[in-house]
């Protein structure tokens, strides 16, 4: 029994995917581009095409597996895969290039910031938000900046005085930032 559990652990090694795996790290992260919607776009229109073709050879006899069910499933797959096709955008900027043009919007000196991707209308057209914080400690504005992740354009913008109250964090903050 105890030889059974020994090659058990020689075969099996649990381990992150590479990459996951922070000691392996050869350089900056690249955020995955949008347009790989494409490739399963491709797969459902092809699938839908064959399904039907199918329906089209086997309806003059009187098929049991291949019914109106195959035509309709086969239609649907077809519009699913030109939905693909239509939203799979090529993502021509990237989260530091987002960066540079919501800083130039907001017009204050930017500290801490943060850029999440996201999709906008029914073609899901990628926008980047980022939410900055002025270069002060503790932050004396901030803002949200959405810009368009194919063109570079600002789409909105919203910068406001910061209204947080980060006095109490850990004891009272002086006026230089240092504790």
């Amino acid at each position: 029994m105890a030889d059974e559990t020994d090659d058990y652990e020689d075969e099996y090694a649990d381990e992150l995917p590479e990459d996951l795996n922070v000691s392996e790290f050869v350089g900056p992260y690249v955020f995955p581009n949008n347009n790989r919607r494409r490739v399963p776009g491709y797969i459902y229109i092809a699938v839908g095409v064959v399904c039907v073709a199918l329906w089209a050879f086997t309806r003059s006899g009187d098929p049991v597996l291949v019914n109106f069910g195959v035509l309709v499933a086969g239609v649907a797959l077809i519009l699913i895969g030109l939905y693909h096709q239509v939203a799979g955008w090529n993502l021509d900027f990237d989260e530091r290039d987002a960066l540079v043009a919501a800083t130039r919007q907001v017009g204050f000196p930017v500290g801490h910031a943060s850029a999440q991707l996201g999709w906008r209308g029914l073609r899901s057209r990628p926008t980047w938000r980022i939410l900055l914080y002025s270069a002060e400690n503790p932050p004396a504005q901030r803002g949200l900046v959405l810009v368009d992740g194919v063109d570079g354009e600002v789409v909105s913008w919203f910068s406001e005085d910061n209204p947080e109250d980060w006095s109490d964090l850990d004891g009272a903050l002086d006026s230089s930032g240092d504790r």
